[in-house]
């Protein structure tokens, strides 16, 4: 099967439809200590982090871009000096061959030191023509240094999957979760044509890779989207303590406008799929790109990319879904409002928690107006935000920063947040005269 697909432009904001944008209440100011960790030259350091970032013991951070390097992308290590400033290190750098291409994931590490993550192009050039396939990747550390890339499984573009734009999990016995964007499967019941992106054969796909005693890995599909049940995922899962998957897909569902799933592993090895909220665009969120997180209790919480607000389809929402006898329900924590009131629009990432149990997240578009921003009416370049739970029983927004351009622009990964509490995130830039940052917040 030959595949014409563009992967590099694949986002939330190109397979859903941003409609008009109306004045709503705004949310609080409040700019926080913003300072720019490393500016991306576009060049061999890379371009577009579009991923998120993780800590090692030492407090090193690391990611991945989606171009630069070589030609497609590379993991990039940053490490604080003396001085307080950080430096640079690329650790592997790209080709868009065999060993991949384009990574729009953050990293794991294991136990040992090994970075696993993901590529959305490259590997297999064959059946997913130009762009390639995608695939799992490892990077080792050596003694001298260097790290060394292995693949760890390449998709062949049909049941197998195709296009990994999410993250991976690690679950019991060291077996890495996944999903993948398109399995190559061509539907031809109105599911697929209807509730999937038809730019794409297939509607994605739940994997489960496990490593045999030969050193090699497994890849078995959990699950299968058809569209109906969810279609075409971003983003990664999360796992509980019983071993159930958790994610989301941007597309699918009852009427198209995507899914928060559960998958619940059974005796014989088989996998079974509930889906747990339907969105509908009606106000209360629309097109999740991003995965989940849990708190204590078991409530899962989320953002959309679209609906929201007074009139229900601008700018996204952060949600919380608690589970019940009857099923889940869902909360609508904060509706972004977006141009005017500058509190942010359209978030492509997801949540994260901080020690006292507040929100933090950001928006790919929305906060102050900027000329060097621009593809949307809601034109500007995102801001990262913080949700606060208020004595009324609701949540409370506040803009830590509003980014325009200097240099950066359009954050598309969540945040990471370290003991003190500050926060540390990307921007992929404005792809003209920014290349991407990286950035750390102190509230």
């Amino acid at each position: 099967m030959s595949y014409n697909r563009n992967w590099r432009t694949l986002d939330a904001a190109q397979v859903v439809f941003v409609a008009a944008v109306l004045t709503l209440v705004p949310g609080a100011w409040a700019q926080g200590n913003y300072k720019t960790l490393y500016a991306f030259t576009g060049g061999a350091d890379g371009w577009a982090p579009y991923g998120g970032l993780i800590f090692d013991a030492a407090g090193n951070l690391y990611g991945t871009t989606t171009e630069g390097g070589t030609h497609g992308g590379v993991v990039f290590k940053l490490t604080r000096k003396r001085d307080g400033s950080w430096t640079e290190r690329v650790l592997y750098s790209f080709t868009d061959g065999a060993d991949g291409g384009g990574p729009r994931a953050g990293l794991i590490f294991d136990q040992a030191g090994n970075l696993y993550g993901t590529t959305a192009g490259g590997g297999n050039l064959t059946n997913c023509s130009p762009g390639g396939c995608g695939v799992v990747f490892k990077l080792t550390p050596n003694r001298d240094g260097n790290w060394t890339e292995s693949v760890l499984y390449s998709f062949a573009g049909g049941a197998d999957g195709a296009v990994p734009t999410a993250g991976l999990t690690v679950g019991p016995g060291g077996n890495l979760y996944g999903t993948t964007y398109s399995d190559g499967t061509t539907y031809s019941g109105r599911d697929a044509s209807r509730f999937c992106d038809d730019r794409y054969d297939g509607c994605g796909v739940v994997f489960e890779l496990s490593p045999k005693p030969n050193g090699s890995w497994k890849e078995k599909v959990l699950h299968h989207f058809t569209g109906a049940d969810g279609g075409n995922p971003l983003a990664g899962l999360i796992l509980d303590q019983s071993g159930n998957l958790y994610g989301t897909t941007v597309l699918g569902g009852a009427l198209a406008y995507g899914t928060v799933f559960k998958l619940t592993p059974s005796s014989d090895g088989s996998w079974k799929e509930k889906v747990l909220r339907d969105f509908d665009f009606n106000g209360n969120g629309a097109n999740p790109s991003a995965g989940l997180i849990f708190d204590r209790t078991g409530n899962l919480y989320g953002t959309t990319f679209d609906a929201g607000g007074s009139a229900g389809y601008c700018c996204g929402v952060a949600f919380m879904l608690s589970p019940s006898q009857d099923g889940w329900t869902e909360n609508v924590l904060y509706s972004f409002s977006g141009p005017t009131h500058h509190d942010g629009a359209q978030p492509l990432a997801g949540l994260t928690f901080d020690r006292r149990g507040n929100l933090y997240g950001t928006t790919q578009n929305g906060g102050k107006f900027d000329n060097n921003c621009f593809g949307f009416d809601i034109s500007s370049c995102g801001v990262v935000f913080r949700l606060t739970p208020n004595s009324e029983g609701g949540w409370s927004e506040k803009v830590l920063h509003s980014f325009g351009d200097d240099p950066g622009a359009q954050p598309v990964a969540g945040l990471i947040v370290d003991a003190a509490g500050n926060l540390y995130g990307t921007t992929q830039g404005d792809g003209y005269s920014t290349y991407g940052s990286v950035f750390e917040i102190t509230p």
